[in-house]
């Protein structure tokens, strides 16, 4: 692939940094007076989702990737890995327990995920910016404590704790934001 310099890169661009294929999440140029201006950036190893933060001179470059997203089903896990199928061509593709474990908690069965894919092979999970997910332990209000924003902790059907309003019960589904973990609102 070819190289871009790190100034036109932008959020969502695909690199390979380290040998690794990582995704810009936030870049800045910087330009202090009397000094070479340098870009500021954070990215994203989508094995792993470990972030760095890089500050590079604003003509280096980094070597662009092409990234190729397709819609997956989540299947089931077993003693090889877990394994999504391609709705259309029922193609079963099986991430490792390396590549999930930072969307463990997120990972529902019949729910689409995008698989992502570099050079033909299989570079990571993407979630959706928000999920449904049913509450399956949740202690019950408590009568009276009814101020503004009064959380209590909850777990979903996939083992995420969280904090939910003293309203939600147990069995009730509600909208997770996947970027961290936390209640959006109920889902019907």
């Amino acid at each position: 692939m070819a190289n871009t310099p790190v100034i036109n890169l932008r959020k969502g661009h695909a690199v390979r940094y380290n040998g690794e294929v990582c995704v810009v999440s936030e870049t800045e140029l910087k330009t202090p007076p009397r000094m070479a201006s340098y870009v500021q950036m954070s990215i994203r190893n989508i094995t792993n989702g470990k972030v760095s933060n890089l500050r590079m001179t604003s003509n280096e470059s980094l070597e662009s990737v092409v990234l190729n997203k397709d819609a997956h089903e989540y299947s089931y896990k077993d003693g090889d890995g877990y394994h999504f199928m391609h709705p259309e061509t029922f193609e079963d593709v099986v991430l490792s327990e390396d590549m999930i474990k930072p969307f463990k908690l997120y990972l529902i069965e019949g729910q689409k995920y995008q698989i992502i894919f570099t050079d033909d092979v299989v570079a990571g999970l993407e979630l959706p910016p928000s999920m449904v997910m049913t509450i399956t332990d949740s202690p019950d209000g408590v009568k009276g404590d009814s101020a503004n924003n009064v959380y209590k902790a909850a777990v979903t059907e996939t083992g995420l704790n969280m904090q939910v309003p003293l309203f939600i019960n147990q069995g009730q589904k509600i909208s997770v934001k996947t970027e961290d973990g936390t209640y959006l609102g109920k889902a019907s």
